[in-house]
């Protein structure tokens, strides 16, 4: 046994978040910075991550076993640097940047080959910064400019797509054009070689490369980016820092750049922008014959219309549940029940109409009519595809999260926005009830909106095709949000947003974090006065200037016993 070598161990128990010492042996001694191995866990055998060399003593335990390659030593230190700012477990992260399967050996990576004439002839150099892009634009010829800006530098290039099908389409595009690419947890041991160019989601971002070369973020305000479990991390501040340590170039694209993606970064539009957007029509359901049924006349016709073209899915129908309420309407006038302080859209609660944050207990009437007939507005997927079923006279696909991906689809597809992943060109898209998305609630509305026309777009083609068209079903006629659409001008929307987040000390002009769970009120009780706390039906919102001083207050806190969830936005 040697006595000469010890190391340091972060295991995968999660509720212990500290580092322990382990002896190296003979049996262990091809041990390095960030392979995975076995320890005695206090008399339990668990797997772990050596994290850093230390010097031994006489009295640590010997490690069990070691298991293969891990996260490259170059990638911990950034590892560490996301557990404190998503306020999270080092093992939740090195865990996340690991393989699913052991692998004890890596293959040689090649070296990034250069692009044919011909590709290099649709190539133009575009700098490094945010980029505008129409939804329904090419991002190839971008993927491309960057390959070549990034191929003589040391590193692979990191691509990341909003989806894990987009990414394996990409990936067949570009090793058509000769570039060698690494995608998928199956390829884990090419990313830890050094492949040139790796493709993916959301989890690439924590692909286990030991540089970075570049990077391109296509869609980059996609939520799809975000982790809705804990840690909610996010791709793009992850691959930012991950960019900054490693003196990368870092491409993001967007079709309305956030005040957070705009934040200290080159602003400036790409492609075709107002014209790459599609064609919206809107239709006034307050205005619409009572007897009109779930698609009002005008949507009826449009999707008449694209049945008599050629698009295998030729209509598609959305209704996106968005929030835990049920949006409330007059029967009378028509009007949405909204909240006078906040404007958010209300729901019943125990027979009393109030929004999300609770500004208001009121009664159930309208406030432009004052009828007392108003209901909820919003039917589930299921009973709308009969509906749709009945007034097309057409076979219906209802199309949701659970669906088999070998389900074949009929001409007239019913669904959630999981319609994005299995439809790639259509006649129409038909949102059946866009004020779900406008009056949804939280602060980033709008921008799903409009992020969920823009994927739209891309099945009906932009508005210079004429291909198809998108129909937007609403009370809100008059929404900004509904009049950038139609125009496809989104200039105002961007500067109101940037001066909303600073108004109000939203990101990246501050932080914030829910906290809940039945240990919230325990916990946010112990947080210092450099953190203000506001509640929330549910939990806690706790505010800061800034994400450092935020994490350090609740890292300064206790966790108390009981069920808790943080959530550092």
């Amino acid at each position: 046994m040697s006595a000469g070598r010890a190391v340091r161990i972060v295991t995968e128990v999660a509720a212990v978040d500290r580092p322990f010492d382990y002896l190296v042996t003979d049996k262990t001694a091809n041990v390095g910075v960030g392979d995975r191995v076995r320890v005695d866990f206090n008399h339990r055998s668990v797997r772990g991550w050596v994290t850093d060399d230390v010097e031994s003593t006489a009295d640590l335990k010997p490690l069990t076993k070691w298991l293969g390659f891990g996260p490259p030593p170059s990638l911990l230190a950034l590892l560490t640097w996301a557990s404190e700012r998503w306020y999270s477990p080092l093992s939740r992260f090195l865990l996340a940047s690991s393989p699913k399967h052991l692998v004890t050996s890596l293959p040689t990576a090649p070296k990034a080959a250069a692009l044919a004439q011909s590709t290099l002839a649709d190539v133009s150099d575009v700098a490094p910064g945010v980029l505008e892009v129409a939804p329904t634009t090419d991002p190839l010829p971008l993927i491309l400019c960057a390959y070549e800006a990034c191929r003589e530098r040391d590193g692979s290039l990191l691509v990341l797509v909003p989806t894990e099908s987009w990414a394996q389409r990409l990936r067949g595009r570009l090793e058509q054009r000769g570039c060698a690419v690494a995608s998928g947890e199956s390829q884990w041991d090419r990313m830890r070689a050094g492949w040139p160019v790796v493709v993916g989601s959301r989890g690439a971002a924590l692909a286990a490369v030991p540089k970075v070369s570049g990077a391109i973020i296509i869609d980059a305000d996609d939520e799809s980016y975000r982790s809705q479990g804990a840690p909610t991390w996010d791709a793009v501040t992850m691959l930012r820092e991950r960019c900054r340590r490693d003196g990368a170039p870092l491409w993001c694209t967007s079709g309305l750049p956030s005040p957070t993606l705009l934040d200290n970064e080159p602003y400036r539009q790409w492609g075709p922008t107002n014209a790459g957007w599609p064609r919206v029509d809107v239709v006034d359901r307050r205005l619409s014959d009572p007897h009109d049924g779930v698609l009002a006349r005008e949507a009826l016709l449009a999707a008449h219309r694209a049945l008599e073209g050629p698009e295998r899915v030729a209509v598609v129908v959305v209704l996106q549940r968005l929030g835990t309420g049920r949006l409330v309407a007059c029967q009378k006038c028509g009007e949405l029940a909204r909240c006078a302080v906040c404007g958010q859209g209300e729901e019943v609660v125990d027979g009393q109409l109030t929004c999300r944050d609770r500004h208001e207990l009121r009664a159930n009437f309208c406030r432009t009519c004052t009828a007392t007939n108003l209901k909820p507005v919003r039917a589930g997927v299921t009973t709308l595809s009969r509906d749709v079923a009945a007034q097309l006279r057409q076979e219906v696909t209802e199309v949701t999260a659970s669906l088999d991906i070998d389900v074949p689809l009929s001409r007239v597809v019913v669904g959630t926005e999981a319609v994005w992943q299995r439809v790639r060109r259509c006649g129409v898209v038909i949102f059946v009830d866009f004020d779900q998305y406008l009056l949804a609630p939280r602060a980033s509305a709008r921008r799903s909106a409009i992020t969920a026309v823009g994927k739209a777009g891309r099945l009906v083609g932009s508005r210079t095709e004429r291909r198809g068209e998108v129909v937007l079903q609403t009370r809100r006629r008059n929404d900004p949000v509904v009049d950038a659409l139609v125009h496809a001008r989104f200039d105002e929307l961007i500067a109101d947003e940037i001066a909303t987040a600073r108004l109000l000390g939203l990101a990246p002009f501050g932080a914030e974090a829910e906290v809940s769970g039945e240990a919230a009120q325990a916990f946010v009780a112990q947080l210092k006065n450099d953190v203000s706390v506001h509640p929330f039906a549910g939990g806690f919102t706790v505010r800061a200037r800034d994400v450092a001083t935020l994490t350090g207050a609740l890292r300064a806190a206790t966790r108390p016993a009981g069920k808790l969830r943080i959530a550092v936005q």
